[in-house]
């Protein structure tokens, strides 16, 4: 990727927003078992608990904890359609830097691999300043536990993964999601059975051959090396509770600092 192209808003909305309203679908289907550190967080939340999952994607995190309620947006449309059906849990489509929810209200949030996808460091402070000023400020009563958001980023630190990153590697990459042509075509053929065999046959066949061909779209990912995930946090005025390095990412539970917007909200 050149240091010269210009990124921001628009460069994300061709290489990450576009990207995955195309794949939503095939990239639904690939996420459904939920990370271990990220369960762990939604059960042990208190009964009744009111949260947000921050680019929630399929909303697979939505069913994790039943007794507690979660406000889940995405910026994909067709991906928000997906999560709107894990009931009675509400899904809307927002952007990270522009969400529609109040402030100072939520009793926790999550974002999980989504902020990587901001294409500049200012943004990515931003978009982290957006989750916890979704969470809810202290009273001050005994007893009014604080509320806490879960993120998780791409580590630059994956010389043991199959893509072989690490220190030193460009941290600003594009990364390729395949859809393989046998997948489309399989759904063609049953089309076609379904049909006589002389009608449209020129067409269908021309449509089985474009099927067949595999199609690659590529992403935008800021890689975070380690210690920038906290760094975000503490320049979005956070303070960080816990953190750590799981299967590729680096994981912080972060709170707003306390003299951070309003207290007893």
């Amino acid at each position: 990727m050149s240091k010269l192209e210009a990124r921001g808003e628009g460069y994300e909305a061709e290489h990450v927003h576009s990207v995955y309203e195309e794949i939503a679908s095939h990239f639904s289907s690939t996420r459904y078992k939920p990370w271990p550190i990220v369960e762990r967080f939604l059960k042990e939340l208190p009964d009744g608990a009111v949260g947000a999952d921050v680019g929630c994607g399929n909303g697979k995190y939505l069913t994790v904890n039943p007794r507690v309620f979660i406000v889940a947006s995405d910026r994909s449309t067709n991906l928000v359609k997906i999560a709107r059906q894990h009931q009675p849990h509400v899904a809307v489509v927002a952007d990270n830097l522009s969400l529609p929810h109040p402030l100072y209200c939520f009793d926790f949030a999550i974002s999980i691999a989504v902020i990587h996808h901001l294409s500049t460091s200012a943004r990515r402070v931003e978009a982290v300043r957006a989750v916890l000023d979704l969470l809810r400020r202290p009273s001050g009563d005994v007893g009014d536990s604080e509320s806490r958001a879960l993120i998780y980023v791409w580590a630059l630190e994956q010389k043991d993964s199959r893509r072989g990153w690490d220190e030193g590697h460009e941290q600003d990459v594009m990364v390729p999601w395949v859809i393989k042509g046998g997948q489309k075509a399989k759904r063609v053929k049953g089309q076609r059975k379904r049909k006589s065999e002389a009608e449209h046959q020129d067409s269908e066949e021309q449509t089985l051959a474009e099927q067949l061909q595999s199609k690659t779209y590529m992403r935008y990912y800021h890689l975070y090396r380690k210690g920038e995930l906290r760094h975000d946090i503490e320049e979005a005025g956070g303070v960080v509770i816990d953190s750590g390095y799981e299967k590729d990412n680096w994981w912080a539970i972060a709170s707003p600092k306390r003299d951070t917007g309003p207290i007893g909200s």
